[in-house]
């Protein structure tokens, strides 16, 4: 049971990479079609560039919680690694606190940009794919962000940097 139950918590904790992943094909295949439409056809798909768009929001935010999990998200470490490893602690509790105000302010946000589009009934001109659907990822992402950031964190100050325990 106990293997089942972390198995699916991996399956779930990988969802966002699953979402992104899929998107990703989408895209590059629809992509692909509607060069080759354009291209040998001369009829180019009117509506390709609305689902482009909302291919490309819904990678870029299910990727990143993905991001925060495997410390792929951008980071400039070469000034706090100057200083002692105290100090580096107190860097890493500055810098925890600003990715949560940020990521907090974002969510926040993005909940306002989401009811003004449900609200004004803005949707895509050729499709009428409503933008609420479009951006309606980015709160999930959001928290999905906080969760990834806070588990590598635990598990970098738990394990360290070489993935061994530190007591």
């Amino acid at each position: 049971m106990n293997k089942k139950h972390s198995k699916a918590l991996a399956v779930i904790g990988n969802l966002d990479v699953a979402v992104a992943s899929i998107v990703l094909i989408l895209l590059i295949t629809l992509t692909f079609l509607g060069v080759i439409s354009r291209r040998a056809l001369g009829q180019p798909f009117t509506w390709l560039e609305e689902v482009q768009l909302a291919c490309m929001v819904w990678i870029v935010f299910a990727a990143g919680g993905a991001a925060f999990r495997t410390g792929s998200h951008v980071a400039i470490e070469m000034v706090v690694e100057l200083f002692p490893k105290k100090i580096q602690k107190i860097f890493e509790v500055f810098i925890s606190l600003v990715v949560v105000a940020v990521i907090g302010y974002l969510f926040y946000q993005s909940i306002g940009f989401i009811e003004l589009f449900t609200k004004s009934g803005r949707s895509t001109s050729m499709l009428s794919i409503p933008y609420s659907v479009i951006y309606g990822i980015a709160p999930f992402s959001y928290v999905i962000m906080i969760i990834s950031y806070f588990s590598a964190l635990y598990k970098r100050l738990k394990y360290g940097e070489e993935g061994e325990a530190e007591e």
